[in-house]
């Protein structure tokens, strides 16, 4: 019985949509091992932080931020006088990145365990960024709550895992070894960018490692009476 649940999980994954308790437990298993997992990407994460156009002075947003590999960078883009916030769901990731930034955390950047729908912000962020951070990209729920909590002009930028081309079977078998081990679900990993490019206007798309990789970045569009209906609907008292 064990061994026929097990064979069914990858079909299982490409069937269901994102699972916060499958990701809990996902991410909870990867901590000390997640650095060293992501180390083929960091050039990428690189690549992504360069696209934000960091000034200083600036609030960023680092949704998803696992155990804060992008943290000191971008604090070095914002300087002593910009802030960094890191979100991040998962407790034991968020003990690894408290421990990376050490002091730093009491200066100007704060780490927020929650999931992205649950974000709650004083002020507006210039900048957000999505490293790797498929499930969150995958909930609408999530993508709004961010977008409120950023200002409008504010700049987007979104990598991680894709399909690649139907021919590109070799590429294809690394992405699906990878999400196996960082996704709760594949839906909609032929397009992880589609959600946010609803919502972002002119989103341009990068493919890098032959297709594996996406890189996705735009510009957070002015408030509309859409942003004003997702913020109520949020705001409003839940049913038991």
């Amino acid at each position: 019985m064990r061994s026929r649940r097990k064979s069914s999980q990858p079909l299982q994954l490409l069937r269901q949509g994102p699972d916060r308790g499958a990701a809990l437990a996902q991410y909870e298993a990867r901590a000390a091992t997640y650095d060293f997992e992501l180390a083929l990407f960091e050039p990428i994460r690189g690549r992504a932080i360069e696209r934000l156009k960091l000034q200083l002075g600036e609030t960023v947003l680092d949704v998803g931020c696992g155990t804060g590999l992008s943290l000191e960078r971008l604090q070095r883009e914002v300087g002593a006088t910009g802030h960094v916030v890191g979100i991040e769901q998962c407790p034991a990731m968020i003990v690894q990145a408290r421990t990376r930034i050490g002091a730093q955390a009491n200066e100007n950047v704060t780490l927020i365990c929650a999931p992205a729908e649950e974000l709650q912000l004083e002020g507006s962020a210039d900048a957000a960024l999505f490293h790797f951070t498929h499930d969150v990209l995958r909930r609408p729920a999530a993508l709004d709550r961010v977008l409120r909590h950023l200002k409008p002009g504010g700049r987007l930028v979104a990598c991680g895992l894709q399909w690649a081309s139907l021919w590109a079977l070799p590429i294809n078998l690394f992405v699906w070894g990878a999400a196996l081990r960082s996704v709760s679900s594949m839906r909609g990993l032929e397009r992880p960018w589609s959600l946010l490019a609803e919502r972002v206007g002119g989103l341009e798309v990068e493919d890098l490692l032959l297709g594996a990789v996406f890189l996705a970045h735009g510009i957070r569009p002015a408030t509309s009476l859409g942003d004003v209906a997702r913020g109520a609907a949020d705001d409003a008292p839940q049913e038991a």
